[in-house]
């Protein structure tokens, strides 16, 4: 990936968690800290702080990078699990990945998140967004700039008539009932805006 490439990937990817903080912010004040979308906008302001020097990497020390300022910068729960999942990515990804590539490092990063998380499938988490989001890519590379955001979505919005299991909001039990869970909202921005970017020219 050319680094003016990577460098809007990155971009686009920060920016649309910061244009969207206040809303992760309310939807963690229902069922958890409040602190998602604080959290996670300082994660994405020290990445964009950081461009210049993120973006001339190659993409896997670029993703390695990145994860590492989120988690240094970001804190809380999130910051170790999104931190994770880049380095992860990083550690997996050729230089110019195919689409097989991409489908293998982001399992392994959706594996080393649910290791770290403790956590799986239908607990109300960011997994609850990644696995579909997986799933979707691995079925094919055709239209996935529209196919996999409205996967994205579609998952994030099925975490509100879950109970959550792990995380803050499993102090609230049956409460957690009713709400979107913020880190599958998070997810799902990310997975919507890296799609965006990438849609123009270079298709994993």
């Amino acid at each position: 990936m050319e680094q003016h490439a990577l460098r809007h990937l990155i971009h686009s990817v920060a920016s649309a968690v910061i244009a969207h903080a206040e809303q992760l912010t309310a939807l963690d004040q229902a069922i958890g800290d409040g602190d998602h979308g604080i959290n996670m906008k300082r994660g994405c302001e020290a990445v964009l702080a950081d461009l210049d020097r993120l973006a001339a990497h190659a993409l896997p020390a670029a993703l390695k990078a990145t994860g590492t300022v989120l988690v240094m910068k970001v804190g809380g729960a999130s910051g170790p699990l999104y931190g994770t999942l880049f380095m992860t990515m990083g550690k997996e990804l050729p230089e110019a990945p195919s689409h097989a590539d991409v489908v293998r490092a982001f399992g392994a990063a959706i594996e080393a998140v649910r290791k770290l998380g403790k956590s799986d499938a239908g607990q109300k988490t960011l997994l609850d967004v990644l696995l579909p989001v997986h799933a979707e890519l691995a079925a094919g590379a055709q239209d996935f700039a529209t196919r996999l955001p409205r996967r994205a979505a579609e998952a994030a919005e099925a975490t509100v008539p879950m109970k959550a299991i792990r995380g803050r909001a499993s102090f609230l039990g049956e409460r957690s009932i009713g709400h979107m869970d913020p880190g599958a909202r998070s997810a799902a921005l990310m997975v919507a805006a890296l799609c965006a970017a990438l849609a123009p020219e270079d298709k994993p």
